[in-house]
């Protein structure tokens, strides 16, 4: 089977070698060179063309920014952004996602052996999902499917199953919406589509810690609804949609009729935190009839079990559909198991919310 080629960028030895080590570990990659910065790596590509690019964005004699537009201006390639970028860094790196990066990944944090761990699969994940991705045409079947390391933990975890005994007695809709890779454009997209007096929603974005701020940040000012990374007991009004902040769960909860959710920390569920499983699942247990969920482009199964959960619960169930997804893997996975009502383009996917919403 074709090994995935990647090509790592950035100016620290210590980094180079640590994500050599980490894609090294997973059979169906190979890294094929290592550069400390975008002119070198320039030179390697003319050696070897890379089926996927992992890209600092603070380099010398070129950033990686610049670097990226000429990527995609002149040979387009999958690119994943891997910054240890705090806050106020992030605009930057978020912007590199405007100008084509497929991803964004945390640098491994060195000398803690379970975040590096996690780190790992994180890491793999992310850069087969770029190789997936739509950016260049990747033949089917071309790469295996990622060894498994570890046991994928299930929303069992933090949540146990609905039991079919919550009471629905309120007419209030809610929203949540499950993403992953190639989800932040699609989100824009979808929550620049909302009147003011939408349903409220909840959203997991698989992104790292520290992102998912700016990110909201940054939807806030140009959709007419507000976006923020939600907080603990942040309530779930109309016009407002909440964002799990990055390494947080987030879980939908009800206390009479006010809708409002739950931050918690927790393991990795389908090897992600946040999960799209443990608020779906969530919605299912205290929203049932009156939720509407939506999974969006992304590489995996996380949602898949939550969203047949919610449809089992009398949810409305809405799935973007391969043409528009950057992967179409997260989707296709909920359609496979029977959990979806409708399976749109993406530019459709916001009036059929507002319509579903307006159902009595």
């Amino acid at each position: 089977m074709k090994k995935i080629k990647v090509l790592i960028v950035d100016d620290s030895a210590v980094v180079r070698q640590t994500l050599e080590e980490i894609l090294s570990s997973d059979p169906s990659l190979e890294v094929i060179a290592k550069a400390a910065d975008p002119l070198i790596a320039a030179k390697k590509m003319m050696k070897e063309t890379p089926d996927v690019i992992v890209l600092d964005v603070e380099m010398p004699r070129m950033d990686g920014i610049t670097f990226l537009r000429k990527i995609m201006n002149q040979h387009p390639l999958p690119v994943v952004i891997c910054s240890a970028l705090a806050h106020e860094g992030c605009e930057v790196t978020l912007k590199a996602l405007e100008y084509g990066a497929v991803d964004i990944i945390t640098k491994p944090k060195l000398g803690v052996k379970n975040f590096l761990q996690e780190s790992r699969i994180i890491i793999c994940d992310a850069v087969k999902a770029a190789a997936r991705s739509r950016i260049k045409r990747i033949l089917p079947g071309a790469f295996p499917e990622r060894n498994r390391i570890e046991k994928k933990l299930t929303a069992d975890v933090i949540l146990d199953p609905p039991t079919g005994r919550t009471m629905f007695q309120t007419t209030d809709r809610v929203v949540v919406v499950g993403a992953s890779t190639g989800g932040t454009e699609a989100l824009r997209l979808f929550l620049e589509s909302l009147p003011v007096d939408c349903a409220g929603i909840a959203i997991v974005q698989h992104m790292p810690e520290h992102f998912t701020r700016a990110f909201a940040d940054r939807l806030n000012t140009i959709c007419r609804i507000e976006v923020k990374e939600a907080e603990d007991n942040d309530t779930v009004l109309r016009g407002r949609a909440l964002i799990a902040p990055g390494n947080r769960h987030i879980l939908l909860k009800r206390s009479g009729t006010r809708y409002y959710v739950e931050v918690k920390d927790g393991p990795l569920v389908c090897r992600h935190r946040p999960s799209v499983d443990v608020l779906f699942r969530s919605a299912a247990r205290y929203a049932g009839p009156n939720a509407i969920g939506v999974i969006m482009t992304g590489m995996g199964d996380d949602g898949a079990r939550g969203m047949l959960e919610m449809k089992e619960a009398g949810a409305s169930t809405i799935a973007q559909d391969e043409a528009t997804c950057v992967v179409f893997g997260m989707p296709q996975e909920a359609i496979k198991r029977g959990a979806v009502d409708s399976v749109l383009p993406l530019g459709a996917i916001a009036a059929a919310v507002l319509r579903a919403s307006s159902k009595p």
